[in-house]
């Protein structure tokens, strides 16, 4: 194997070899943890500006416009002119805010996303720790981000902020109950929670294919978690002002939007590594092949968002309890049927099965919510009163 393909590991031992001398073992983990953590916290925060650019150039071409292109050839500077714009904005405060927890709200929101990539395998040796509850880590640092929304918005003693605020935690608790609920699948064919043991069990055949639904589900709430389109309402002229960070200016709201588009690239590297085999892939190091198969989910992402129309915020929390939590219990049950008939592993012909149940339960779903709307008065012209329902053009349902 070439020396390139155990990249980080083999820099660790030549720095520890190189420091053994003169350096007592504690100060060698010390100077190694430091590295790492210099990792952590720089590798997100130089690839969020980049993915900010593909974002807006893909936008541009996805909707007929050429996006950013002035600063610097092709526009590739153009993140570092808003840095700059960024850096040089007034730090606003409001004056009756609570300025402890309005200052940490931020890096309460920020700090989730970076330990993702602490437990994040980038290839069989290539990582910065390997938990045996790798999932379960993911989950529970996750979680706090709702605790970050909520100091955001109930520190900026702005009741518009706070509502906003109420609405986002509303959202992503809702979410986060079919998210762990469709993880049960990816634990039951691997049998481990942690992501190594997950990538390893993907050598002869990625998970996407035995679990579909599970993809499906996990990707909608991944969505609804990192407030992209078409659940980012905090955004939407329609609703409460700007949600929760209203109030924030200059660095700080840097930091939150650090967090959200650094949550994207940290959920991409997540479902390429329970779903698509993670660094698994012929011809390319293993570091390379998580980076391009994490941009392939951050292009659907981008997709996704300059296709859709924003949801209301009742088809939101609708879709989250009355759609995705049953087909997310099903999923599990059906992958943990599946598991114990065929102990020894899933056969290939169970990749269509799979697909048609898959197929036929966001069908069957669909209809079964498909509610009768209100009605109005059509009052025609020789006075009789009529009874029709209310249609919208767009989705060709009724009100």
């Amino acid at each position: 194997m070439d020396w390139w393909h155990n990249l980080f590991p083999k820099l660790g031992e030549t720095i520890s070899d190189w420091l053994r001398p003169t350096v007592p073992e504690w100060g060698i983990y010390l100077i190694i943890g430091f590295l790492g953590v210099l990792i952590l916290v720089n590798l997100p925060t130089l690839l969020v500006p980049l993915l900010i650019l593909l974002e807006r150039r893909l936008l541009g071409r996805m909707q007929n416009r050429l996006g950013p292109n002035r600063v610097g050839p092709f526009g590739l500077l153009q993140p570092l002119a808003d840095a700059i714009k960024i850096m040089t904005k007034e730090a606003i405060i409001p004056e009756n805010a609570d300025k402890w927890v309005f200052n940490l709200a931020p890096v309460a929101m920020a700090v989730p996303v970076f330990l993702i990539f602490a437990v994040l395998p980038f290839g069989e040796d290539t990582f910065l720790t390997d938990l045996n509850v790798g999932i379960l880590f993911i989950i529970a640092i996750t979680v706090t981000d709702t605790i970050g929304i909520f100091m955001a918005g109930w520190a900026s003693n702005n009741k518009y902020a706070l509502f906003g605020a109420m609405r986002a935690v509303a959202q992503l608790v809702s979410y986060e109950v079919p998210m762990i609920i469709a993880l049960l699948g990816v634990v039951l064919m691997a049998g481990s929670m942690s992501l190594i043991d997950i990538v390893i069990a993907q050598e002869t055949m990625p998970f996407i294919l035995f679990q579909p639904l599970g993809f499906i589900i996990f990707f909608i709430t991944v969505s609804a978690e990192l407030n992209r389109s078409p659940f980012d309402l905090m955004e939407a002229e329609s609703e409460i002002v700007a949600g929760f960070h209203v109030e924030y200016s200059g660095m700080k709201w840097a930091l939150i939007q650090l967090a959200e588009f650094g949550g994207m690239l940290a959920f991409s590297g997540v479902i390429a590594t329970l779903y698509l085999s993670g660094w698994e892939g012929p011809g390319l190091a293993p570091y390379l092949w998580l980076l391009v198969k994490m941009f392939f989910i951050v292009g659907i992402f981008i997709w996704i968002r300059a296709t859709l129309p924003r949801l209301r915020i009742d088809q939101v929390m609708g879709l989250a309890w009355k759609f995705l939590l049953p087909l997310s219990i099903i999923n599990a049950a059906v992958t943990a049927v599946e598991v114990v008939v065929w102990d020894e592993g899933l056969p290939y012909w169970l990749i269509g099965v799979n697909f048609a149940i898959a197929a036929l339960l966001i069908v069957g779903m669909s209809h079964l919510h498909r509610f009768p709307g209100r009605t109005r008065q059509v009052v025609p012209s020789r006075g009789v009163r009529k009874i029709e329902p209310i249609v919208h053009p767009a989705s060709g349902g009724s009100e």
